[in-house]
């Protein structure tokens, strides 16, 4: 029996003893019991926010249903506060409409606002029918291009988890995080093609308290993205690739944006990426700060930029040149081993008005068999120290 497998029998025994416990606090709401049709077509929208703001309004530990079948849904809100705790366990699939009303200028596929202790579960998919959208991203010719929507969305959300739950092929990132505390993902399964457009994984931005564990990520774009007021960030034992690596950034875009603090990413693999371990910033003038930052015990299989720090982010390729006023500090590395797709292997390009500081490389063991010569690495503007092995050696 495959893992997946095992995992939607071991929920569907968890939800029989749900089900079972309904006079001990427990309340089930089954979307099918409301008139949800799961044939791909119909959409369910309204039988979903019905169901859950039943749920949303009953006291105690409420649970909503969605069995085996696929169900279509338009952008739906899910809006608190609730009297109980909502529990969704997503046994089927969900799947987004492809037409271009509920895609062009939209943000959101589901989202999730102003709830405490929230639980996605299920082993169950989601569908954001990524295909139908993707030659409608221009963002890396228009800055002013119109929005697509992100899968699903959590806005004020706290105290809450997401496991045993698989994304595949949103239009734009999979999952977004912002104004959020004490959420956690475990089991996490988020896959799109590696040339499809700003499809993040998991994306987060003045939230804190974050908690990415035993997950796979393989996306066109970031696996994990953090941007200005992400705080305590803890994520371990995520694959990672195809992609762009784990990225702090892109920062310093724009006025009066909090500091980015406290991240550590520890046993984690990336396979393939364009990047492993980045910080990126645009060298504009305004000001910021990065500091306490851990990256421990990583592996990187053929990774293009193992280690990298840009203080000149620039994807569009015609920016202006200038000084980054984002201060990076406190920022370490340990244990990081494996081959590198690129003879430059570690490459701090730190700001010359805000040198990077307190860098510490400590145990770097990266390879590169191509044909430009010995792994190598690049430091403009870095300050630090480097301890234990250095390949390449190291440049601080």
């Amino acid at each position: 029996m495959g893992s997946i497998s095992v995992i939607r029998c071991v929920y569907l025994m968890f939800l029989l003893a749900c089900i079972s416990e309904v006079g001990l606090g427990n309340t089930v709401f089954n979307v099918m019991e409301d008139g949800a049709i799961a044939d791909g077509k119909t959409d369910n929208s309204k039988v979903f926010e019905n169901v859950f703001n039943k749920a949303c309004q009953s006291e105690g530990k409420n649970i909503v249903l969605i069995p085996q079948g696929t169900y279509m849904l338009r952008p739906i809100v899910f809006k608190g506060p609730c009297k109980g705790q909502v529990e969704f366990q997503i046994i089927g699939t969900l799947q987004a409409p492809t037409d271009k009303a509920s895609t062009i200028n939209v943000d959101h596929w589901i989202t999730f606002q102003y709830i405490d202790q929230l639980i996605l579960g299920g082993g169950g998919k989601l569908d954001g029918q990524g295909p139908s959208a993707w030659d409608d991203n221009t963002c890396s010719k228009d800055p002013n291009c119109k929005s697509l929507p992100i899968s699903l969305r959590f806005d004020f959300v706290t105290n809450s988890k997401i496991t045993s739950l698989t994304s595949i092929n949103s239009k734009n990132a999979h999952m977004n995080l912002f104004g959020s505390k004490g959420i956690e993902f475990h089991y996490v399964h988020i896959i799109a093609p590696e040339n499809s457009p700003n499809t993040d994984g998991i994306h987060i931005g003045s939230s804190s308290n974050i908690e990415i564990t035993d997950s796979t990520i393989a996306t066109g774009d970031d696996c994990v993205s953090m941007s200005p007021g992400s705080k305590n960030i803890n994520i371990r034992n995520v694959t990672c690739g195809p992609g762009h690596g784990i990225s702090v950034g892109s920062l310093g875009g724009g006025p009066n944006e909090e500091d980015v603090s406290g991240l550590t990413v520890t046993d984690c693999t990336f396979i393939g990426t364009q990047n492993g371990l980045r910080v990126k910033t645009w060298a504009k003038p305004y000001p910021g700060n990065v500091f306490n930052l851990t990256f421990e015990d990583i592996i990187m299989e053929n990774v293009n930029n193992p280690i990298i720090i840009d203080q000149q982010y620039c994807p569009s390729r015609n920016c202006e040149k200038g000084d980054s006023q984002v201060q990076i500090h406190d920022v370490k590395y340990r244990n990081i081993r494996g081959t590198s797709s690129s003879k430059l292997a570690v490459a701090f390009d730190c700001s010359k008005s805000k040198p990077c500081e307190q860098i510490e490389l400590n145990d770097i063991n990266l390879s590169y068999h191509g044909v430009e010569g010995p792994v190598a690495s690049s430091c403009i503007n870095a300050k630090g120290i480097a301890n234990g092995l250095q390949q390449p050696q190291s440049c601080i």
